[in-house]
């Protein structure tokens, strides 16, 4: 479980003009796709491993992105900052790839290698790292996916307020190179995966 990671961002929702990043267009793309799942009562999720990249993942984040831009109207190369789902690091810069997108777009968002996969969390903690750094006007994609199997789609343009508000707090970066590694054995006592009877 090298990929495994936890973390988490919250972010405040509220009135476009007192926003850090407004929220131009937002969609959802879903399909009944197996992939990943827990059943009532069970402790570990299954997961369906050949369905994990097609049609799951990339059957969902790529679709969403597609279809956000063709809505707006915008192309990769007028978006400055792109995070997406992030349960490995394959995945993500494939389907970068393939939407157009250069490396300078998702760098400082993709941070995968840095924390491994937060799930749930990973497309809204890349997208905190790059409200860290990035400047006024600037348009920024973020798509999720969640297995079984959907994504959602947002494309956020950052306000005059983004900048003088970065140092109010640390950074995503910051947060990051305080975490505290856990070795194996802690990792198995947290998680329950060692019965002790």
């Amino acid at each position: 479980e090298y990929t495994a990671g936890a973390g988490g961002a919250a972010l405040l929702l509220g009135a476009a003009d007192e926003s850090l990043a407004v929220i131009k267009r937002s969609l959802s793309y879903v399909s009944d796709t197996t992939d990943f799942w827990r059943r009532p009562g069970s402790q570990f999720p299954s997961h369906a491993e050949r369905f994990s990249g097609d049609p799951g993942y990339f059957g969902h984040v790529l679709p969403a992105a597609e279809e956000i831009m063709q809505e707006t109207r915008v192309t990769a190369a007028e978006i400055d900052h792109v995070v997406v789902h992030q349960p490995n690091l394959k995945f993500p810069v494939r389907a970068m790839r393939t939407l157009g997108f250069r490396e300078e777009q998702w760098a400082s968002g993709l941070l995968v290698e840095e924390i491994g996969n937060t799930y749930a969390g990973s497309a809204l903690v890349g997208l905190t790292a790059v409200l860290d750094t990035a400047t006024e006007g600037q348009l920024v994609l973020v798509v999720s996916y969640g297995s079984g199997a959907g994504s959602d789609a947002f494309l956020l343009r950052t306000t005059n307020r983004l900048v003088a508000a970065q140092r109010k707090a640390p950074t995503t970066q910051e947060y990051i190179g305080r975490r505290v590694e856990i070795d194996y054995a802690q990792y198995v006592r947290f998680g329950g995966k060692l019965a002790t009877h």
